[in-house]
């Protein structure tokens, strides 16, 4: 068994992450999923949240993903994010508006007229972006 794996993070933007990873900690539908070398092969949806992953050297790193597609097969993870985000590019005023602006609107607009499956997946997002921010900021610090 390899103790290392290849990692592909692309979005619709662009290719943000191909290397050798140690592990990976992905943002799964159900609840953050652990894959390290030998796992086995699965595919998820994944959530609003932080992908973690530690490359070959042993350094972390991580991004924000808005959601998306886990591919794991067996030397190879495949990350299909809607969109992705270094963490270092994460800015937390533009988050906290974007959370305010979909709270407000699922408080305040005519039923009829709210898509509320967007709304809701808006405030998700900047929830863990602002979750995200909150984490790395401590962990850049200390």
């Amino acid at each position: 068994m390899t103790a290392t794996m290849h990692l592909d993070v692309v979005s619709a933007e662009s290719a943000m992450f191909t290397g050798t990873v140690r592990e990976l900690i992905a943002p799964g539908i159900l609840g953050d999923l652990g894959i390290m070398p030998g796992h086995a092969q699965l595919i998820s949806n994944l959530r609003p949240g932080e992908l973690r992953y530690k490359t070959e050297d042993g350094e972390a790193a991580s991004l924000f993903v808005s959601g998306g597609i886990l591919e794991v097969q067996p030397t190879v993870i495949t990350v299909l994010a809607d969109t992705a985000v270094r963490a270092e590019d994460l800015d937390e005023q533009l988050a906290e508006e974007a959370r305010k602006r979909a709270e407000d609107a699922l408080q305040g607009k005519d039923p009829a007229d709210l898509d509320y499956e967007t709304i809701q997946a808006e405030l998700e997002a900047a929830k863990a972006q602002i979750e995200m921010i909150h984490r790395v900021g401590k962990t850049l610090r200390s």
